[in-house]
């Protein structure tokens, strides 16, 4: 690990005390676990892998209307105005 400084407000410094009194754990653990949290939020999406992992989810569904019913409807609506 590398030692590194970082500049709190009094009211964060506090608060920062007694979580990690309340918690048993130390500041630098709770600050760690932040940073990371925060970092792992930063990451790039790869949309692609999130399209990939959601393809069929509603496959099974039969309570779902015949969108291609309802898109027909749609353009057939739009080209009469």
């Amino acid at each position: 690990m590398v030692r590194t400084q970082i500049y709190l407000t009094e009211g964060e410094q506090e608060a920062l005390r007694s979580l990690a009194r309340d918690t048993g754990r130390t500041q630098s653990e709770l600050i760690r676990e932040a940073i990371d949290a925060m970092l792992e939020r930063q990451k790039p999406v790869d949309r692609g892998a999130v399209m990939r992992r959601a393809r069929g989810i509603w496959s099974d569904r039969t309570d779902l209307p015949d969108f291609r019913e309802l898109r027909d409807e749609l353009d057939r609506a739009v080209e009469g105005t």
